[in-house]
């Protein structure tokens, strides 16, 4: 009974949802009519409004289009009245107002892009033409601005100004030309506090005019006028710089000029040459490659070339000199101002490559680097020169008492200025020679003693007496030893060349002995005329042979009649004048 309940349950149920979906099915196929119903209305509706759609879009368009034209005008507008306004202030020109002026010219520059880049309105051509005129003329005033401006404060640096650079060891005040007082410190010494010397460059434009400088050239370059700015800054930097080394002292000297100088005059120029060298290289060139490097900043290629034509001639002048100097005849007393002329070039080496260090200052590198070999190859020479001087000397200046030669001091004063310049000499050197510069030096200086002694010799066979030969020799051997001795040159010559010749002097003191004081003993010994013999002072004259002559010659007398008749000097006047014998006193100036 349960089983079919159930099954008529189910059935009842199946039946409901059956008619359920009958009724959705009648619903759905109503909407779509409905529905298909509204689409043809759309359809009809669309097509009725599509004449209004077409007309409103045309409107919308032209609505566009005007206010494209309106805003165009609008810019057109505007840059007339830039215009207008930009050439006002070229017409004031940049004197007032630099800042407003180049401003103003920036405007132009913009107005003339806008214009070539809208080339489709009307008149754009002849507008173009107008704004590149005003331009022109702009550009024109900009170029005297920028001259008179230079100029202005472009002016030659008073001597004074440049001496307050330098430090105080190297102003006028503190030393003479050249090498300086030889009695203070010495030249190693000077040497040292000149290389940790500090030096301080002149303002040579001022600071706040440097800006503007650089903006107006700046705006010639861009217009095209790069030679235009270079000829006026090369021309006008160029003669204030002349300007200032020549109130220095600076002048130009050809090799004719130096030959014809007396010595002592040139020895002054050659010192004053070294101080100028220093001022113009670290002051004065260092100065004008500082504002050069601002004034035209960013424009790499005509900076250099500017720099390098201002200083050209200035350089050309100073180098000169030196050449002339060095292509000179060559002389003994020319060495030491040589080796300072070769020291300033190596001091100034450093400064030289950076300020001087591009392609368009290779030329003037190249001649400093020139003159720095051909002062080092002069000052050899003079060495090989000095040696044969020395070793053929041939003055007959008498040195009547045997004392020391003009020459020898000469020779070792000469040698003791040498080893004042150990390290020029040593650097020198080198620019030849790989091999040790110290054994260079040791041969130097032992040929030039040897050609010293070799000299000697010579001048001492003048001597009509032997023992003034002798006395010649030791006297003026002793003083090179002493000399030796006391300087750095022991140091290089050794211990073995100062016993060496110790040795040789006592010989020469023995040889002096024995020779002058031969003499003596021959006076106080009693010689005859016969073959009896003699004896020392005493014992009968007339056994002795000797004549009355012989008696009054010699101090023969003392036991004779009247001996005061004939003594002239007595014991005690002999020990006096003995011991003064190397005092260089007389008798005579005793008695007085």
């Amino acid at each position: 009974m349960g089983v079919p309940r159930a099954m008529e349950a189910l059935r009842g149920r199946a039946e409901v949802i059956r008619e359920s979906l009958q009724k959705s099915q009648t619903i759905t196929e109503n909407m779509v009519s409905i529905l298909g119903s509204f689409d043809h209305r759309l359809s009809a509706l669309e097509t009725a409004m599509r004449p209004t759609q077409i007309r409103t879009h045309s409107i919308r368009r032209a609505h566009e289009n005007i206010d494209k034209t309106l805003k165009a005008a609008e810019t057109i507008l505007g840059q007339f009245d830039l215009m207008r306004k930009a050439e006002a202030k070229i017409l004031r020109g940049p004197h007032e107002d630099l800042e407003s002026y180049l401003e103003a010219i920036d405007m132009l520059r913009s107005i003339l892009q806008f214009f070539s880049e809208n080339k489709s309105f009307k008149s754009t051509d002849s507008v173009v033409n107008h704004t590149n005129n005003v331009l022109a003329k702009a550009i024109s005033k900009l170029e005297d601005e920028f001259r008179n401006l230079l100029e202005l404060h472009s002016k030659p640096v008073e001597p004074d100004r440049l001496f307050d650079g330098l430090p105080n060891n190297l102003r006028p005040s503190a030393t003479s030309p050249g090498r300086g007082d030889p009695g203070s410190k010495s030249h190693a010494e000077n040497q040292k506090n000149i290389e940790n010397a500090v030096y301080t460059p002149p303002t040579l434009i001022q600071p706040r005019v440097l800006p503007l400088l650089h903006a107006l050239a700046k705006q010639m370059v861009l217009a095209g006028h790069q030679q235009q700015l270079f000829r006026i800054y090369r021309d006008t930097r160029a003669s204030v710089l002349e300007q200032s080394l020549k109130k220095l002292g600076v002048e130009r000297l050809s090799k004719d000029d130096v030959q014809r100088m007396q010595w002592e005059v040139l020895e002054a120029k050659i010192g004053n040459w070294i101080h100028y060298m220093r001022i113009a290289v670290k002051l004065l060139f260092a100065g004008e490659k500082k504002i050069c490097d601002q004034i035209l900043d960013g424009i790499d290629s005509l900076r250099d070339q500017c720099f390098s034509e201002v200083t050209a001639n200035s350089v050309a002048v100073l180098l000169s000199f030196g050449e002339a100097i060095a292509k000179s005849k060559r002389s003994p007393e020319k060495l030491f101002v040589i080796l300072d002329m070769y020291e300033i070039m190596r001091e100034l080496q450093s400064e030289i490559e950076y300020l001087f260090g591009t392609k368009c200052c290779a030329e003037m590198r190249e001649s400093a680097q020139s003159l720095t070999k051909r002062l080092a190859q002069t000052a050899q020479e003079t060495f090989v020169d000095f040696e044969e001087e020395v070793e053929k000397d041939a003055t007959k200046t008498a040195v009547v008492d045997g004392t020391v030669h003009p020459l020898t001091s000469y020779v070792i004063n000469y040698v003791k200025f040498l080893f004042d310049y150990q390290s020029t000499l040593k650097q020198l050197f080198q620019e030849f020679d790989d091999s040790d510069p110290d054994e260079q030096l040791t041969t130097i200086t032992t040929r030039i003693m040897q050609a010293l002694q070799n000299n000697l010799d010579g001048k001492s066979k003048q001597y009509k007496d032997p023992a003034l030969t002798q006395l010649f020799l030791m006297n003026n051997i002793h003083y090179i030893v002493r000399s030796v001795r006391r300087s750095e040159a022991k140091d290089l010559l050794g211990d073995d060349w100062v016993q060496i010749h110790r040795r040789i002097v006592q010989q020469h003191a023995n040889q002096y002995k024995r020779i002058s004081w031969a003499k003596i003993l021959q006076c106080l010994t009693v010689q005859g005329n016969t073959g009896g013999g003699g004896g020392l002072l005493g014992g009968d004259s007339g056994g002795s042979g000797l004549s009355r002559a012989m008696v009054k010659d010699r101090p023969m007398i003392e036991n004779g009649k009247n001996p005061g008749k004939y003594i002239r000097f007595r014991p005690e006047d002999l020990e006096r004048m003995l011991s003064e014998f190397f005092e260089g006193k007389t008798w005579n100036d005793q008695k007085r």
